[in-house]
């Protein structure tokens, strides 16, 4: 489903120097990084770090100030045409599910397939009929987002989000706002899809899930990235100070 037309190089995300400001809150501040193609990067770091306003920034959620992004070959600059291509390649799962209260399951799903990818009705359906199977709840089809648990409104917004087929997925902390007991059945989806090959960029707390799926862990601390390597590397043996005060608290 997910068959890559686009850029042949391995680097799928290339930012480089790049600055946020809010006001005059420094956010970001000089993020060089690189992504390659079908990479499961995790990342970490306190609140108020600029990890979520990172993942932002690939989409244009977030406007950078300084520096440059490109994603699949494409620069995110202000040509809307470039922001516009940019998004429909990369999926985004929130904190919030931010779904429509007032369209059912299957057409909150459906819905920008049609819009944007031109689809008729009986394609994305279908599609979306695939997705509901394959995060666990196709029996919800018909029903309203208020009718669904949180853990099966996460699963909704994921297959909403897979539904545009994009090559890239980010999730911004996506189990932070779940009862405890449904983060495991938001993980497993989550697994299923780093091991079928997407590239994802995941800012989680989940630790244990970090260490199984992530073939990178990044770790920001006041805009800036102070640790990154392998999970392996990242947990058994960090080498900034910051970093291993970080996991001392979190593995406690």
């Amino acid at each position: 489903m997910y068959e890559d037309q686009g850029d042949t190089t391995d680097d799928i995300i290339v930012c480089e120097d790049l600055h946020k400001w809010f006001g005059s809150f420094h956010v970001l501040r000089g993020i060089t990084t690189s992504v390659r193609r079908g990479e499961k990067v995790v990342i970490l770091g306190p609140s108020g770090s600029g990890k979520s306003t990172f993942i932002r920034t690939i989409n244009r959620l977030e406007e950078h100030q300084r520096g440059t992004i490109v994603v699949d070959g494409v620069e995110l600059s202000n040509d809307v045409r470039n922001v516009d291509t940019i998004r429909r390649e990369v999926g985004m799962v929130f904190q919030q599910f931010n779904l429509f209260p007032h369209l059912t399951v299957m057409q909150n799903i459906t819905l920008a397939p049609q819009k944007v990818r031109k689809w008729p009705k009986a394609r994305a359906e279908e599609i979306a009929n695939e997705l509901l199977e394959r995060v666990g709840i196709p029996e919800q089809a018909g029903k309203f987002p208020g009718q669904l648990s949180g853990g099966q409104q996460q699963r909704v917004a994921i297959a909403r989000a897979l539904a545009m087929q994009p090559k890239i997925m980010l999730f911004d902390e996506p189990t932070s706002a779940l009862d405890p007991e449904m983060i495991n059945e938001v993980l497993d989806v989550m697994r299923e899809l780093a091991h079928s090959g997407m590239t994802m960029l995941i800012v989680s707390h989940e630790i244990g899930f970090a260490r199984e799926v992530a073939d990178r862990i990044m770790m920001f601390d006041e805009g800036l990235v102070i640790e990154e390597g392998t999970a392996e590397e990242f947990f058994t043996n960090p080498k900034h100070e910051r970093a291993q005060e970080f996991l001392s608290k979190i593995l406690a």
